[in-house]
């Protein structure tokens, strides 16, 4: 059972933690070691869940990569079926659970993994990620322990959004240093007005299927347009 005093302090340590560190990646990984301490599981993980093929962001121990790598392989399993329910899944003993495959159970089994519970995190209405706590005991978290997760879930929530829309922000701001950088280059060899020579740049990025500020870092480096 977690000391609710000591966690509550460990929140506010966390949240002010999360506002400081700098990049997606850290922000995660800020998390699990968090969910390390404040529910004494054995290790934990975040899985983002991006395009077709979700990737692991963080994780305090290799054995969370190879569960996470077979069933996203699999498409299926308990983590896979946490981000499609978009609701919590709780295993509380693997040795008995038979509602996921065989192969996975063989491999929680193999890694000496007995508890699992997945938390999806959700924003506008999507699952962007998956908090995700693993124990080598089974039956490893109580009620409270459980209330504890959700409410790391939610700071994981909202920490990791802000983190990928600072990234965002910031390819976007470095993106149109690149660009404005490719324009003054043809500007000058070309004699060219500033519309037009984005207009070669987006004519380029066009025939060639290739994204506007690749074509212009190629530009920046190489000083030609792209064959």
């Amino acid at each position: 059972m977690v000391d609710r005093r000591a966690v509550a302090d460990e929140f506010a340590r966390l949240a002010t933690e999360l506002h400081d560190v700098g990049g997606v990646e850290e922000t995660a990984d800020a998390v699990v070691e968090f969910a390390l301490h404040a529910l004494h599981c054995t290790c934990a993980g975040v899985l983002m869940v991006s395009g077709r093929h979700p990737q692991v962001l963080a994780s305090t121990d290799p054995r969370i990569a190879k569960l996470y790598h077979l069933q996203v392989e699999a498409d299926e399993g308990p983590v896979i079926a946490a981000i499609r329910k978009e609701s919590t899944v709780v295993i509380d003993d693997v040795a008995t659970d038979t509602r996921w495959p065989a192969a996975w159970i063989a491999q929680a089994r193999a890694e000496d993994i007995r508890t699992v519970v997945h938390l999806p995190l959700i924003v506008g209405a999507r699952v962007t990620a998956v908090l995700s706590l693993f124990s080598d005991r089974p039956h490893a978290f109580d009620a409270d322990d459980l209330a504890v997760a959700h409410i790391l879930a939610r700071h994981a929530t909202v920490a990791i959004a802000n983190a990928r829309q600072e990234a965002t922000m910031a390819r976007a701001i470095d993106a149109r240093k690149l660009v404005g950088q490719a324009m003054g280059i043809l500007m000058e060899r070309y004699d060219l007005d500033g519309g037009h020579a984005f207009e070669v740049l987006k004519r380029y990025s066009q025939q060639h299927n290739r994204k506007l500020r690749d074509v212009a870092q190629e530009l920046i480096d190489t000083r030609r347009l792209p064959h």
